[in-house]
């Protein structure tokens, strides 16, 4: 090989994990990802170059962390597209789509997101266990059915927490893993849930089923948190007003699945309180570290946590189902009822995901 001794610049890479608008300007967070130490240089925003603060100062190092502090006159409503400018020339770019001013953690503000999350998470699911009295005098077909219907709404669930754990995955640094970020925790905790859940060797009851139902849905309800408090992160308001409406009408269906496994059980009140805080109340936490410390890499292991949590309950349920048929009988593990409930459970999930997309 020729050596004409000229090296080139090594590549450099950063993700802007985070921005806010603040009343004097922008701060972002942002992270190096680069084999060699790389400095910010520049910074314009809307084309022109703009005074800027770093903190901590300096070269970054593969991996570490710094916050940029830009003083900008922005205007409420407007796009502003800001640039960093690293000492080599390389360019960074992030956009603004509607600027408006960061919420900033209050009291008040984290009972108002408390609020959202009761009405999005806990009332909805405690709306669909109100037709527990209807689903308990179905005969042991239309039980069939209904436990099958639950296994449609989790899989279209288990596929939604996959796909929206890899666009965060997508939104990280690079340097964490990509998809591994999803489908590792995803994994881990399928086989934790399945090991604890087989502790005793004794058949699975409806109120074991019942709890890791409402658990998977709990765990996926955190994940619809994440990402209505990530909207509001963003200034994507309308984004974060449809994700509410959408999200309350999407869970009231969650909330039939998680007594559904409970027909043949005797059960008292303080249990189905229990069960709806578990199912539902997740969204409240789930909007606080979403609107108040965003990151896309903790969300897409959150996302692969209950993806994995959401498979097990699967699992179990169908284990379930199987058993409610017959210790003797030899017929074959999916039926007509059941596949009947499969592709009803999926597409209730995904006529109430289209009031969702915008």
């Amino acid at each position: 090989m020729f050596n004409l001794g000229v090296s080139p610049p090594p590549a450099e890479n950063l993700t802007i994990e985070r921005l806010q608008v603040t009343d004097h300007g922008f701060i972002a967070d942002i992270r190096a990802d680069s084999t060699e130490p790389m400095l910010i240089a520049q910074v314009t925003v809307d084309g022109a170059y703009w005074v800027f603060t770093q903190a901590p100062p300096g070269p970054l190092a593969r991996m570490e962390t710094t916050t940029i502090t830009v003083d900008f006159p922005w205007v409420a409503g407007e796009v502003h597209h800001l640039q960093l400018v690293t000492s080599v020339g390389s360019t960074f770019d992030h956009t603004i789509d509607v600027a408006l001013l960061t919420p900033h953690f209050t009291g008040a503000l984290l009972a108002e997101y408390a609020l959202i999350g009761v009405l999005v998470g806990l009332v909805p699911i405690a709306l669909g266990m109100l037709f527990f009295p209807a689903i308990r005098a179905l005969p042991s077909q239309g039980l069939e059915f209904i436990l099958a219907v639950t296994i449609g709404l989790l899989g279209y669930l288990f596929i939604n927490m996959i796909l929206e754990g890899l666009e965060f995955a997508e939104d990280a640094s690079q340097m964490f893993g990509g998809a591994t970020l999803v489908f590792i925790p995803m994994t881990l905790t399928a086989l934790a849930l399945t090991a604890v859940g087989r502790r005793s060797h004794q058949p699975r009851g409806g109120l074991q089923v019942a709890l890791f139902t409402a658990l998977g849905i709990g765990m996926h309800n955190f994940g619809e948190g994440l990402t209505i408090g990530a909207a509001f992160a963003v200034n994507k308001v309308s984004l974060g007003a449809f994700l509410i409406v959408g999200f309350a009408l999407h869970n009231t269906t969650e909330g039939v699945g998680v007594v559904a496994p409970l027909v043949k059980e005797k059960v008292e009140l303080p249990l189905f309180v229990g069960l709806a805080l578990l199912a539902g109340l997740p969204v409240v936490p789930g909007i606080w570290i979403g609107a108040l410390a965003f990151s896309p890499h903790w969300a897409a292991v959150f996302f692969g946590v209950g993806a994995g949590a959401v498979v097990q309950v699967i699992v179990e349920i169908h284990r379930f189902l199987k058993s409610r048929r017959g210790e003797g009988e030899h017929s074959a593990d999916i039926s007509g009822t059941s596949v009947a409930g499969y592709c009803t459970g999926a597409a209730i999930m995904f006529g109430t995901a289209l009031l969702i997309a915008i």
